[in-house]
């Protein structure tokens, strides 16, 4: 069943707050760290096998980002991409989808950073040490940012308005279909190549993939909501 608002809204609810929240938290983020408070070492996500981490950062990363360009980028396509699936939802599930995309996005970032960490303790077994800085990588450096849920409302506006165009850098058109396919594969070969191992590559797919999956099962069991 598709949400009909009573009228299109240019910032929605949902939208305008979690823009809100992302925008204080950031501001609290530099506030905090000239009183030597490191909020990004609280509320990022760490690997679980690290002693850093706690349950809540799987929530709690999500609004936190590392700097202003991170912030900028991740908030205009949260009102870019959400803004219109919001008025197509509606609030409530559009506020499920974005924090399902986004808790999917960190479960599959965890799960090949565990695959990582077995692979790394292996091969130190058996070679007799670690690999001091990768496992330092892993265990020690949290990840922040919404790009989980962005990349997962990307998936959506593909999948609801596949033939609507998108402008790249405000110059190039391109059908919403095809952006999503090009950049779901550019994402799947920069984290098999581990390019830019600074980004979490497995994050975005992950929040891509778990979007899929949701439509998918709301689009089967349509007659439910």
């Amino acid at each position: 069943m598709v949400y009909r608002p009573s009228r299109f809204s240019f910032l929605p609810i949902v939208v305008k707050n979690l823009l809100i929240i992302n925008g204080l938290l950031f501001f609290a983020t530099v506030v905090f760290q000239q009183m030597g408070i490191d909020l990004i070492h609280e509320l990022g996500l760490f690997f679980p096998y690290s002693e850093y981490f706690r349950p809540y950062q799987l929530v709690t990363h999500m609004f936190m980002h590392g700097n202003f360009e991170h912030l900028l980028f991740n908030m205009l396509a949260l009102w870019m991409f959400g803004s219109p699936m919001e008025n197509y939802w509606g609030p409530q599930r559009f506020l499920t989808y974005y924090f399902a995309t986004g808790l999917g996005a960190a479960l599959l970032h965890m799960g090949v950073n565990a695959f990582q960490y077995h692979a790394l303790t292996e091969a130190g077994a058996l070679s007799g040490g670690f690999s001091a800085n990768a496992l330092g990588q892993l265990l020690y450096s949290p990840v922040v940012g919404a790009s989980g849920a962005i990349f997962g409302l990307l998936l959506a506006y593909g999948m609801t308005f596949p033939n609507q165009e998108i402008y790249v850098y405000f110059l190039l058109p391109i059908k919403a279909k095809y952006f999503v396919i090009i950049y779901g594969v550019l994402e799947l070969v920069l984290g098999i190549t581990k390019s830019n191992s600074a980004v979490a590559h497995f994050a975005h797919l992950g929040g891509m993939l778990f979007g899929f999956l949701l439509i998918r099962y709301w689009r089967k069991n349509a007659f439910r909501f």
